[in-house]
C-alpha cells in the first residue's frame, strides 16, 4: 500500500516561477525529499534501463510527515447572509434528476447545524423518498418524508414548507409528466412540536450536508448524486399552484416579492459561480465541479448547443466522487533557478517506517525562460493526455477490460491505493459512482499514473524517448500541452523541430492550431507515436489545471455521453473526435488512428517510396530488405497497441511517402468504431488489410516536413539492444536531419 503521496501546483514551470509541493503520508511521522531530474522512468529490473540523477535543492533533506484529508464530491456554496436570517414559514424548492436516490441520505438544498440541530434540510432519506428536515438549536429535530422512494434519472419537482403558525412540515415529490409512465405524486404533511426553526450557522448548500475535515476545514458530507435545475427558497408556505408557477418561471422575483432566493445554473456555464436572479442577489460558487451545462427538466431536444438554449441548459450534475483541488497545504516550495536545464524532474519522497518504506516521484517539467530556448528541438510532453488517464481506474472496474486488453489485470500499489482512497479523484477513462461518464480531470491532485516506476502507458512510456535522446547526445528542451494552448504557435516558432511522445491523444482548439501554425510556416515535427491528435477537449481560461473532455457520437468511448450534452462547458465548442469536425489526424501529420490491440505488436516492412530520394535520409544504415522493429518491451514489437495510418479521403497529403508499413498483428487487433460502419467477422489483424501502422514523410511549404511513425509501441523498441537497433537508427535519423538549417522541398 501507498505510504506517501503528493502533488505540485504547476506541471510546467520555468526559470524564476515557483512549484509547490504538497505532501501527505499515510502513516509514517517522517519523510524525505530529492529533487532528481528524470530521464528513463522504466524500472523493470529485465530492462535495465531506469535513469536518475539527483540534483541540489534546498529542500533535500528530512521533512515531518502528516496526513491531509480531501473533501472530495461537488456541491454548491451560498455563504451566510442576513437575506437567509430570519425564516420564520419558508418554501424550499427544486427540480431534481436523481442517478443513485438509494445509496442513502443526501442532501439537496441544506443550511443545517448538526450540533446542536439548526436551521432544514429539504434531502433525500435513507428510503430514497424526498423528506425535510428542520432543527430547533436546542437539540430537537423534527423530519416529514413522503414514504415513497423516487425513480431513477427521472425529473421530479419537489419542495418542502414549514409553516411556523400550524407548526406544519411538508414535502412533496411531483414527478414530471411522462406519456409513457405512471410515477405517481406523493406528499406528506406532519404537524411537529418545535417552536421555530433555529438560524443556522452554516452556509446554503446544494447537493451536500456541511462538515469539518480534521484539519478544521470547512467541508462537506452526503453528497447527492444527480441534477438539480432550478432551486428556490421563499419566505412564506406557498401553495401548490404557487410552487408550480414557480419552478417552470425562469424569473421569479419579478412576480413574487417574498422569492429569498432563486437560482440560476444556466448561468456562469464555464465557471465556478453560482448566480441568484431573485432580488437578494446571494451568489456563490460550486465546489469540485459539478458538470454545467446540462440537459434541464425543460429541455425540448430542439437544440443541442447549451450557448443557443441556456434556458433548456439550466441543470448542474453533481456526483460524489467529483474533485478538482485537493487542497492541500504546501509543504515546502522549489523556486526554479535559472542555471537548471530543461527537462523533466520529480520531489522523489521516501517514506520509511518499521513495516515497509514506500517512495513517490512527484513529477513536474521545467521548461527554458520563457521567450527563449536552449536547443533547437522541443520534446512537446503530452501533459493534456496525462491529466486525461490520470488515476485510471478503468481496468479495475470494467468487467470485460480483460478480454479487451488482452492480458490478465495486474495492480501495482497505486492501483491498490486507488481502491482504498476513492477520494483522490477518477480519470476521463471511468464511470461516476451514479454510472455517469466522468469529464473533467485534474492534476492539481496526487496521480499516481503520471511518475517514474509505474505502468508504460502514457507519461512513463513517453520516457523510453527521453532515455532515447539521452542515450543519443541530442540536447533538447521540454515543453508541454499547457504551454501550448496558452502561448500558440510563439511557443514552437523558434525551434528547429518539435518531437511527440508516444500517445499525444488529447488536443484543445488552441493546441492544434498552434502546431497547425507552426507547420504551416517552417516547422518540422516528428510524430513518435500513435493514436494521436484524436479527441478535442477544453481546458479552462478561470479555473487553472483542469481538462474537460466530452466524447460524442463516435470513437473509442470507455464510456456514452449524456445525449444533448455533446457541447463543451469550458468553451461552448461541439466535444469529440476532431475526425468528425473535418480535421482529421491525417490532414496534420499524415496518418490517424485505424486498430487497436495490446496483446502483440507487428513489425515494419519497408515499401517502394522508401527509396525515393526524398526518403534517403531516413534510410540511412538500413538495409533494403530489413524487417524494422521485431523487437520491443510492448508487445514484441514496434507496431502495436494503437496504431495510424494514412488516408487520403481524410486529408493525408497527396505527396505524402508511405516509406514503411506493419505486418504481423494478431487476431486481437481490431479497426477502431469510427473505421467501420458496422461489425463483421474481418475486423481484426490477421485478414484485414487496414489493420496496419504506416511510416511516412511530407514536406511542407516552408522548407519544413512531417515524420511519422504511427504507433505507441515505437518507442518501447528504443531501447532494444541498448538502444543499437534499426528503430533506433531511423528515429535518430529523422531528428538530426530534421535538426539541420537546409530547408526540404515539395515535389513537382
Amino acid at each position: 500500500m501507498k505510504k506517501i503521496l503528493g502533488y505540485t501546483n504547476v506541471w510546467s514551470a520555468a526559470p524564476g516561477d515557483t512549484v509547490n509541493v504538497m505532501v501527505s503520508t499515510y502513516g509514517p511521522e517522517r519523510y524525505r525529499a530529492d529533487l532528481v531530474r528524470v530521464i528513463c522512468g522504466d524500472d523493470e529490473p529485465d530492462h535495465d534501463i531506469y535513469r536518475e540523477e539527483e540534483v541540489d535543492a534546498p529542500f533535500n533533506g528530512e521533512h515531518p510527515g502528516r496526513f491531509q484529508p480531501i473533501d472530495a464530491g461537488s456541491y454548491g456554496v451560498v455563504p451566510k447572509s442576513p437575506g437567509l436570517a430570519g425564516l420564520k414559514s419558508f418554501t424550499v424548492q427544486a427540480w431534481i434528476w436523481p442517478t443513485t436516490p438509494g445509496k442513502g441520505e443526501q442532501g439537496l438544498i441544506t443550511q443545517w447545524d448538526d450540533d446542536p440541530a439548526g436551521g432544514f434540510a429539504l434531502l433525500i432519506d435513507h428510503t430514497g423518498a424526498l423528506a425535510l428536515r428542520v432543527g430547533g438549536g436546542n437539540g430537537t429535530s423534527a423530519e416529514v418524508s413522503t414514504g415513497e422512494p423516487l425513480a431513477v434519472r427521472r425529473w421530479y419537482l419537489v419542495s418542502g414548507s414549514y409553516d411556523v403558525a400550524t407548526k406544519e412540515l411538508s414535502v412533496c415529490q411531483q414527478p414530471l409528466e411522462s406519456p409513457f409512465e405512471n410515477l405517481k405524486t406523493a406528499s406528506a404533511t406532519n404537524k411537529i412540536k418545535l417552536d421555530a426553526v433555529a438560524n443556522a450557522e452554516s452556509p446554503l448548500m446544494f447537493a451536500a450536508f456541511p462538515a469539518i475535515l480534521s484539519t478544521g476545514a470547512p467541508a462537506s458530507k452526503s453528497h447527492y448524486n444527480g441534477k438539480i435545475d432550478r432551486p428556490r427558497l421563499s419566505g412564506y408556505v406557498m401553495s401548490a399552484a404557487e410552487i408550480s408557477a414557480m419552478a417552470w418561471d425562469a424569473m421569479p422575483h419579478e412576480r413574487n416579492s417574498q422569492v429569498v432566493g432563486a437560482w440560476d445554473f444556466s448561468h456562469d456555464i464555464g465557471g465556478d459561480t453560482i448566480s441568484d436572479v431573485g432580488p437578494n442577489g446571494l451568489h456563490g460558487w460550486t465546489v469540485n465541479l459539478p458538470s454545467r451545462g446540462c440537459k434541464g427538466h425543460n429541455w425540448s431536444g430542439m437544440e443541442q448547443n447549451w450557448r443557443h438554449a441556456p434556458q433548456e441548459y439550466g441543470a448542474a450534475h453533481f456526483h460524489d466522487d467529483d474533485l478538482y483541488d485537493a487542497g492541500w497545504e504546501t509543504d515546502f516550495d522549489y523556486v526554479i533557478p535559472d542555471d537548471l536545464r530543461s527537462g523533466v524532474y520529480a520531489v522523489r519522497l521516501k517514506a520509511d517506517d518499521d513495516a515497509q518504506g514506500d517512495e513517490w516521484y512527484v513529477t513536474f517539467f521545467v521548461r527554458p525562460p520563457r521567450g527563449t530556448t536552449t536547443s533547437r528541438l522541443a520534446f512537446l510532453a503530452s501533459t493534456v493526455t496525462y491529466m486525461a488517464y490520470s488515476n485510471y481506474h478503468w481496468m479495475m472496474h470494467e468487467q470485460y477490460s480483460e478480454a479487451g486488453e488482452c492480458f490478465w489485470t495486474t495492480l501495482d500499489k497505486g492501483d491498490v491505493f486507488l481502491q482504498e482512497h476513492n477520494e483522490l479523484g477518477l480519470s476521463t477513462y471511468d464511470t461516476h459512482s451514479d454510472g455517469s461518464g466522468v469529464r473533467y480531470a485534474s492534476r492539481l491532485r496526487p496521480v499516481v499514473n503520471m511518475a517514474a516506476k509505474t505502468p508504460l502507458w502514457s507519461f512513463n512510456a513517453d520516457s523510453h524517448i527521453l532515455g532515447w535522446l539521452h542515450e543519443k547526445g541530442i540536447e533538447y528542451d521540454v515543453i508541454t500541452d499547457e504551454d501550448l494552448h496558452e502561448e500558440g504557435v510563439g511557443l514552437l516558432d523558434s525551434y528547429r523541430a518539435v518531437l511527440t511522445g508516444t500517445h499525444p491523444e488529447y488536443y484543445t482548439t488552441p493546441m492544434w492550431d498552434g502546431l497547425k501554425a507552426y507547420l504551416s510556416r517552417k516547422g518540422r515535427l516528428v510524430y513518435l507515436g500513435g493514436n494521436g491528435f484524436i479527441w478535442r477537449c477544453a481546458l479552462s481560461d478561470e479555473l487553472p489545471g483542469i481538462l474537460e473532455l466530452r466524447r460524442a457520437e463516435d470513437g473509442i468511448r470507455y464510456r456514452d455521453e449524456e445525449p444533448g450534452e455533446y457541447y463543451l462547458e469550458f468553451t461552448g465548442e461541439y466535444g469529440g473526435l476532431w475526425r468528425r469536425l473535418g480535421m482529421a489526424p491525417q490532414a496534420m501529420v499524415g496518418v490517424g488512428t485505424v486498430a487497436v490491440g495490446f496483446d502483440a505488436s507487428g513489425y515494419y516492412k519497408r515499401k517502394e517510396a522508401s527509396f525515393d530520394t526524398r526518403a534517403s535520409f531516413i534510410f540511412e544504415g538500413i538495409g533494403d530488405d530489413e524487417v524494422i522493429g521485431d523487437f520491443g518491451i510492448l508487445g514484441g514489437g514496434a507496431s502495436g497497441s494503437e496504431i495510424d495510418a494514412v488516408d487520403a479521403v481524410l486529408g493525408t497529403p497527396v505527396h505524402t511517402l508511405v516509406v514503411a508499413s506493419s505486418e504481423g498483428h494478431s487476431a486481437n487487433t481490431y479497426l477502431v468504431p469510427d473505421e467501420t460502419g458496422f461489425h463483421h467477422s474481418a475486423m481484426e489483424g490477421t485478414h484485414n488489410p487496414r489493420v496496419r501502422a504506416d511510416m511516412t514523410f511530407f514536406e511542407t511549404p516552408g522548407g519544413g516536413g512531417v515524420f511519422s511513425v504511427g504507433s505507441i509501441a515505437w518507442g518501447a523498441s528504443l531501447p532494444h539492444n541498448g538502444y543499437d537497433n534499426n528503430v533506433s537508427r531511423i528515429s535518430e535519423n529523422v531528428v538530426r536531419r530534421f535538426l539541420e538549417d537546409a530547408d526540404f522541398s515539395i515535389p513537382d
